[in-house]
C-alpha cells in the first residue's frame, strides 16, 4: 500500500468521526470547533491514534487555505443591508476593539507568563478576533436568534476583524526580529495591508461577477469552480502586493454574495460545503499539533489569561468601541460576552514557531500552548452559555425556521428572473387570506406553498397560512413590494426605493393597495385602479403613458385593452413621502 492510500484512509476516518461527533457538540451547545480539535488531539502522538504531527509550517498552509475559503464564504453570506445597519460600531470594533483587546491581554500575558512586553502583546494579537461561524452554529442550534442590529453587528465584525489580529501578530513578529521599527514602518504595513487589501478585494469581486454572468462554460458544475478560482487568485494577487488576502477575499465575498449570479444558489452551496470540510481539515490539523503534556503545564497561567481576555479586555473594548452609537446595556454586555475565539488564534500562534531562530529566541512554544488552551476554553465556556446569557438578558428572538423546500432558476445565461421564499408569520399581511386577494404586483407568482411536510400547488382559492413556507418567482426590482405583503416584521423588509415603477393589474381596488402596502389613495376602496385613473384623467386623457398623481403616488398606465380599459399600470412612489404616501418600511403598519 502506497502512502497515499493510508493517508486518504485517515483522512476519511478522521473526517467521519468528527463529523458524527458534531451531533454530540450541537446537543451539548459546543461549538463544533471544540470536537474536531479534539478529533485532532486524539489522533496525535500523544492520543489513540499515535500520528506523529509536527510540520508548523503544513499546518500554517493549511490553515492559510482554509481560512481564505472560510472568509470567502463568511463574505458570500453577508449581506449588504447588515453592513448598513451595522457598518459603524462593527468597523470600530473589528479594529480599535481588535487592538484594546490585544492590549490589555498581552500586558497581563507578559506578567502571567513572565516574557518580554513585545511577546505579551504579540500572544494578545493573536487571540484579539472573533470567530463568526462559533457564534452563530451556536445560536442557531440553540433555536435562538437575536434582534437584527446586534446580529448584523456580531457578523460583520466577527467577520472582518482577522484581518486586523493578523496585522498585529505579523506586526509583532517583525519588530521582534528587528525587521521594522515601531512608528512609520509598522504603519506603512497597517496602511499597505488595509488599503491594498480593500482595492484587491473589490477589484476582484467586480470581475469575478462580470465574467461569471457572461461567459458561457457548458456546464454548470464549472461555475462554483470559476468563483472558487478567483477567491484564490484574489487572496494571492492582495498578499503580491503588499495587502491583506484575507481582507481581500471577504470583500471579494461581499461583493459576489449581493449581486445578481448566474447558478446563485449553487454557488453559494458549493462554497457551504467547502467552507465546512476547509473548518474540519484545519481544526484536525491544529489538534494534531497539540501536545496534552505540555496543555497541562501551562494550564493555570492559560487560565488566568483567559479571565483577563474573557472579564476585562473584551469588556473595556467593546464599551470603548461601542458606547458611541447608543447600545444599551444589555446589548453591550451580550456583544462583550460574544468574544468566541475560533481557528484563527491557532493558526496565528503557529506564526512564532515558523520564524523562531537561535537569533531570535521566541518563547514559541509556550505561546502556542497557552493559545490553544485559550482558545478551548472561551469556546466551552462561553460557547456553551451564549444561548442561556442571551435568554437571560432579554435579546432571545424566535429562530425563524428552515425552509423545508427551495427552488432554483438554473440557466447557461442570464434570466430576468429571481426566486424568493418567505416564512409567513402571524404579523404576516398574507396570513389568512386566499391567494387570489394578495394584490401582488405583475410579474409576481408564487410557485409553491409548503406546509409542514407537505407541498400545496397554490391556486386562486388556496389559503396563506401562518407557518406556510411560500415560495416565489418574481421580476427584478419588485422584491421591496412583495416584502411588505409576506414580511411579519418591519425591520426585515427591503427599503421601498422611490421613483421606480411597479407594475399592478388594472383590476387591482385601491383597498387592495391600502390594506397590503399601508399606502393611502384618495378614492373609493372598492374602486379598481383603471376606474380610479380614468375617473381622476377623464376618459378624454386615457391614453398610454398618462400619468395621474394621488398624493406622493404616481401612477402611469402603461397598458390598455381592446376596449379602452386600464390594464397594467406602473405605481411609482415619489420622493418626497407625504401624509398620503406610502408608510416608512421601518415602521410598523
Amino acid at each position: 500500500m502506497f502512502i497515499i492510500d493510508t493517508l486518504i484512509l485517515v483522512t476519511g476516518v478522521l473526517l467521519l468521526v468528527g463529523i458524527l461527533s458534531s451531533k454530540l457538540s450541537t446537543r451539548l451547545g459546543m461549538p463544533v470547533l471544540v470536537v474536531f480539535l479534539l478529533v485532532g488531539m486524539l489522533a496525535g502522538s500523544e492520543g489513540l491514534g499515535g500520528i506523529d504531527f509536527e510540520d508548523y509550517k503544513l499546518a500554517h498552509a493549511i490553515g492559510t487555505l482554509a481560512l481564505a475559503i472560510i472568509l470567502f464564504d463568511g463574505g458570500l453570506g453577508t449581506s449588504t443591508a447588515a453592513i448598513r445597519i451595522s457598518w459603524k460600531p462593527s468597523v470600530v470594533l473589528a479594529t480599535v476593539g481588535v487592538g484594546i483587546t490585544a492590549g490589555i491581554t498581552g500586558l497581563a500575558a507578559s506578567w502571567i507568563l513572565n516574557i518580554s512586553l513585545l511577546e505579551g502583546l504579540l500572544l494578545g494579537s493573536i487571540v484579539g478576533s472573533t470567530d463568526a461561524s462559533a457564534v452563530f452554529s451556536i445560536l442557531r442550534s440553540g433555536g435562538v436568534g437575536l434582534p437584527k442590529r446586534i446580529a448584523s453587528v456580531l457578523e460583520v465584525e466577527s467577520a472582518s476583524n482577522d484581518p486586523m489580529a493578523i496585522f498585529l501578530t505579523i506586526g509583532c513578529i517583525e519588530l521582534l526580529l528587528g525587521n521594522v521599527q515601531f512608528g512609520p514602518g509598522l504603519l506603512g504595513l497597517f496602511a499597505s495591508q488595509m488599503v491594498v487589501g480593500s482595492i484587491v478585494g473589490l477589484v476582484g469581486g467586480w470581475i469575478t461577477i462580470w465574467l461569471v454572468n457572461r461567459i458561457e462554460l457548458g456546464a454548470a458544475g464549472m461555475y462554483p469552480v470559476l468563483v472558487s478560482a478567483f477567491c484564490l487568485l484574489t487572496y494571492g494577487v492582495a498578499v503580491q502586493l503588499g495587502g491583506s488576502g484575507f481582507l481581500a477575499v471577504y470583500l471579494a465575498g461581499v461583493m459576489i454574495g449581493n449581486k445578481k449570479l448566474m447558478f446563485q444558489q449553487g454557488i453559494r452551496r458549493f462554497h457551504d460545503a467547502i467552507a465546512w470540510l476547509s473548518q474540519i481539515m484545519m481544526f484536525v490539523t491544529l489538534g494534531l499539533l497539540c501536545f496534552p503534556s505540555r496543555l497541562i503545564e501551562a494550564s493555570w497561567k492559560a487560565l488566568l489569561i483567559s479571565v483577563v481576555l474573557m472579564f476585562i479586555a473584551r469588556p473595556v473594548a467593546v464599551v470603548l468601541s461601542v458606547f458611541p452609537f447608543k447600545f444599551n446595556l444589555r446589548e453591550i454586555t451580550f456583544i462583550s460576552w460574544v468574544g468566541l475565539k475560533g481557528a484563527v488564534p491557532i493558526t496565528l500562534a503557529t506564526f512564532p514557531l515558523m520564524f523562531a531562530t537561535k537569533e531570535h529566541s521566541l518563547q514559541a512554544n509556550l505561546i502556542f500552548d497557552a493559545v490553544f488552551f485559550i482558545v478551548v476554553l472561551s469556546a466551552i465556556v462561553q460557547g456553551t452559555s451564549l444561548t442561556p446569557v442571551a435568554r437571560w438578558l432579554g435579546l432571545e428572538r424566535p429562530q425563524e425556521p428552515e425552509p423545508p423546500v427551495t427552488l432554483e432558476i438554473s440557466s447557461l445565461r442570464n434570466v430576468d428572473g429571481k426566486i424568493v421564499d418567505y416564512t409567513v408569520d402571524e404579523a404576516s399581511r398574507a396570513a389568512g387570506r386566499l391567494v387570489r386577494e394578495l394584490a401582488l404586483p405583475t410579474g409576481v407568482v408564487i410557485a409553491m406553498v409548503a406546509r409542514g411536510e407537505k407541498i400545496i400547488p397554490p391556486q386562486g382559492n388556496t389559503r396563506i397560512e401562518s407557518g406556510d413556507h411560500v415560495i416565489l418567482v418574481l421580476r427584478p426590482g419588485t422584491e421591496p413590494l412583495v416584502d411588505q405583503v409576506f414580511r411579519g416584521k418591519a425591520e426585515d423588509r427591503h427599503e421601498v426605493p422611490t421613483a421606480v415603477e411597479f407594475p399592478f393589474r388594472g383590476k387591482t381596488t385601491v383597498g387592495e393597495l391600502e390594506e397590503f402596502y399601508a399606502i393611502h389613495i384618495d378614492a373609493p376602496p372598492q374602486m379598481t385602479l383603471d376606474e380610479a385613473m380614468r375617473l381622476k384623467l377623464g376618459e378624454e386623457n386615457t391614453a398610454v403613458d398618462a400619468v395621474a398623481e394621488f398624493g406622493s403616488l404616481r401612477f402611469r398606465i402603461d397598458r390598455l385593452t381592446s376596449d379602452g380599459k386600464i390594464e397594467l399600470v406602473g405605481m411609482a412612489i415619489l420622493p418626497e413621502l407625504g401624509e398620503e404616501g406610502i408608510s416608512d418600511p421601518d415602521l410598523p403598519a
